[in-house]
C-alpha cells in the first residue's frame, strides 16, 4: 500500500512538469494554465487562423445569413492576424516556423464541414466556432501573460479584445441571436 501511495504521489508531482513538454494542441497546457512556448504559440495561432478562414469560406457557401455575415468578419480578421504573424517571422523579429497546412485535428473538422449541408452544417460550424474561439482566447491569454517574446506577447495581448468579441459573436450565433459586426 505504501508503494502504491508513493507511486501516485510521484505521478501527481511530475504531472505539471510533464505537461510543459506536451505539445500545445493537446489542450493539457490550457487545463494547467501553462504558458505555451513561443514556437507552439505561433504554430497554434497560425493553425487557428487557417481553420477560421477555411471554415468561414465554407460558411459563405453553405451557411445561413447570420453565418455568412459572421464568416465575412472571421475571414477579414483572421487574414489580418495571419499577415501580422508572417510579417514578424519574415521581418526577422520572430524566429519561428509557420505551418503551411492544418494539423490533422483541424483538417478533420474541415473535412466534416465539407460533408455537411443545411442545418447539419450550421450546427457543426457553430460548435466549431465557439470551441475554436474559446481555445484561441485561452492560448492568447496564456501567452500574453507569460510569453517569453516581448513583441509577440504584446501582440497577443492586443489581439485579445478581438478574439473575445469573436467568441461572443460565435456564442450569440450558436444561440440563435443576431450577430453584429465589430
Amino acid at each position: 500500500m505504501k508503494y502504491l501511495a508513493s507511486c501516485l504521489a510521484l505521478v501527481l508531482l511530475a504531472t505539471p512538469t510533464m505537461a510543459q513538454s506536451i505539445g500545445e494542441k493537446t489542450g493539457i497546457n490550457s487545463t494547467f494554465g501553462i504558458t505555451p512556448a513561443t514556437e507552439d504559440f505561433v504554430k497554434q495561432a497560425a493553425i487557428s487562423d487557417m481553420f477560421e478562414i477555411q471554415s468561414s469560406q465554407l460558411a459563405q457557401e453553405r451557411g445561413n445569413a447570420a453565418e455568412k455575415s459572421f464568416a465575412v468578419t472571421m475571414i477579414k480578421d483572421h487574414e489580418k492576424t495571419t499577415r501580422d504573424l508572417k510579417s514578424m517571422v519574415s521581418g526577422g523579429e520572430l524566429k519561428a516556423t509557420l505551418p503551411t497546412e492544418l494539423d490533422s485535428v483541424h483538417q478533420s473538422k474541415i473535412d466534416k464541414l465539407k460533408s455537411l449541408k443545411g442545418a447539419d452544417f450550421s450546427s457543426r460550424y457553430n460548435i466549431d466556432q465557439v470551441s475554436g474561439h474559446k481555445d484561441a482566447v485561452s492560448l492568447f491569454e496564456r501567452y500574453a501573460k507569460g510569453g517569453d517574446h516581448p513583441k509577440l506577447k504584446e501582440w497577443a495581448d492586443g489581439m485579445l479584445p478581438t478574439l473575445r468579441h469573436h467568441l461572443e459573436m460565435a456564442q450569440n450565433m450558436a444561440a440563435g441571436k443576431t450577430v453584429g459586426k465589430h
